[in-house]
């Protein structure tokens, strides 16, 4: 898949993961790069990432190709954690250089190394639907988030059409295997709200592509 072409999945996957095995350190990885360059991903990147500002904590941040989007007016610092540094080290040459400075840090969401109360803005895309320990992931974003903190997403997740949520589920299991622990069936706004967080905003629909990946969310989440 060329970086302009189409998702044909309709989401920019695997973005965070936890390498594990041979395919998951040195194959998934270039396919992660590849995927989530698509003009595709792009326009979804570009529907939240300038909405962060402040103190900066990018969860999943891979290869860095949400660097390009942020507000440089509104943006203090970025932080961003992956388990992966493979992902990391092949940034393209338009994501370095940016006018605010970028941390990498080699961590996963549910030991974030950094202090309580600490980041204006927590970021995620196609994200939470690889994370393996959700719960501890969503506890740690509120543990580091200020209390007027924000957490901007953009996910993707169950679908409400019960045909479409037999696929997911009958797939789901296949398909984690395959693309670095990604679930197709998370209940992402469900999980925010059971897990600490009330909805400032919350967007969701189809997007084109393959029904199974394509129903997204997108929204600004507070603490309660």
């Amino acid at each position: 898949m060329s970086a302009g072409g189409i998702n044909p999945f309709g989401a920019c996957f695997f973005c965070y993961f936890h390498p594990m095995n041979w395919y998951d350190q040195y194959i998934l990885p270039y396919i992660i790069h590849l995927v989530c360059q698509t003009e595709y991903a792009g326009q979804k990147r570009a529907r939240v990432v300038p909405m962060a500002s402040g103190e900066v904590l990018e969860i999943g941040i891979g290869s860095g190709l949400n660097l390009p989007y942020y507000d440089e007016k509104k943006v203090h610092r970025v932080v961003g954690i992956d388990p992966s540094s493979r992902l990391w080290r092949m940034q393209p040459e338009h994501t370095k250089n940016l006018p605010f400075p970028v941390e990498f840090i080699q961590a996963s969401a549910e030991a974030i190394p950094l202090e309580d109360q600490s980041v204006d803005t927590v970021l995620t895309t196609f994200t939470l639907c690889s994370i393996p320990d959700l719960p501890k992931a969503l506890e740690e974003i509120s543990r580091v988030l200020k209390p007027s903190g924000r957490f901007i997403f953009f996910e993707h997740g169950k679908a409400p059409d019960h045909s479409v949520q037999h696929w997911q589920n009958s797939i789901n299991p296949v398909w984690k295997r395959v693309s670095g622990g990604c679930n197709l069936n998370r209940d992402i706004p469900g999980l925010l709200e059971a897990n600490g967080f009330a909805f400032e905003t919350l967007d969701e629909q189809y997007d084109s592509g393959w029904k199974p990946a394509s129903y997204h969310y997108w929204g600004i989440a507070k603490k309660k």
